[in-house]
């Protein structure tokens, strides 16, 4: 399966402070319909700090069922304790995935050796394919481009890199550091059309839950080289893009959601219900998408 395009950071519907199994079956499936390129569920997006370990694990489970083997899955693995890492990187292997998504050790500060030996811990004891997610805005620590490249030379399985931090000179100088092969998927919206142009393939995305369709039109014009398409895309969802981070994500992607009618507007604790301000953005930004009237 090639690991590229518009790959929604899939939200994780909740009912009554519980899972809604129910609801987040639909979403996939209607993903698949909608033409989106791949998976990955219990990422930032599905609220992943908040969910139990049985929790993330059922998240994966049906999200790999519900895929049907059409699209491929990266499964959210990540921890800031490693073994705890590589248990979530073992389970998403038993259950089917395709890669595991693993974020960088966040709250602990780790120097780069230090974040370079917890990835070669989770490498050496799971064999699947595993993308480094790199969001400093909300781990602290940075991965750096030579220590990311050490380890893509050093272990065939850390095939790629999730990349949040909209610094766009990354891609190209990762991209000559790890070779191209390296698959660099866009973890930041509103940058993706120019991190596709340095070398990109695609976008792990927040946006991509409400809008699918347009998000995988979006994708196949970069990979065609038809930037032009892409800016008349990128106009119609930039105002969504910036709408879903007025207040910390979920939030706003799980209200819109909810104006779609698939799922409710709510967020585990410590997150709230989004407030009408950032409804209204929200709303303002779908109509411009074309979403919604």
């Amino acid at each position: 399966m090639k690991f590229q395009g518009s790959i929604p950071a899939l939200l994780t519907p909740m009912k009554a402070g519980s899972l809604d199994e129910a609801a987040f079956r639909k979403f996939v499936a209607w993903h698949l319909k909608e033409g989106s390129h791949g998976f990955v569920p219990v990422g930032t997006t599905g609220e992943s700090p908040t969910l139990t370990p049985e929790e993330h694990k059922a998240v994966v489970r049906i999200c790999i069922e519900e895929a049907k083997g059409k699209v491929p899955v990266i499964a959210g693995a990540g921890s800031n304790n490693t073994a705890e890492a590589i248990e979530y990187t073992h389970h998403a292997k038993q259950a089917g995935a395709d890669a595991a998504l693993v974020v960088v050790p966040y709250y602990n500060k780790p120097t780069q050796d230090g974040i370079y030996a917890h990835y070669a811990a989770i490498a050496k004891a799971v064999d699947i394919p595993i993308f480094v997610y790199n969001v400093p805005g909300r781990t602290v620590a940075n991965i750096s481009v030579e220590t990311l490249a050490r380890l893509a030379h050093d272990f065939k399985n850390i095939v790629g890199t999730k990349d949040a931090s909209a610094d766009l000179t990354r891609p190209s100088r990762q991209r000559l550091m790890s070779g191209e092969k390296f698959i660099q998927l866009s973890g930041e919206d509103g940058t993706a059309l120019g991190f596709n142009a340095h070398g990109g393939v695609g976008c792990i995305s927040v946006t991509a839950n409400v809008a699918p369709r347009l998000c995988a039109q979006f994708q196949e014009a970069t990979l065609k080289g038809d930037y032009a398409t892409a800016l008349k895309l990128q106009d119609k969802l930039m105002p969504l893009h910036h709408a879903m981070f007025v207040e910390s994500s979920p939030g706003p992607v799980k209200y819109a959601a909810s104006l779609l009618g698939l799922c409710e507007a709510e967020a585990r604790l410590p997150l709230v219900p989004v407030v009408e301000s950032t409804k209204k953005a929200v709303r303002e930004a779908m109509v411009h998408a074309g979403l919604i009237n």
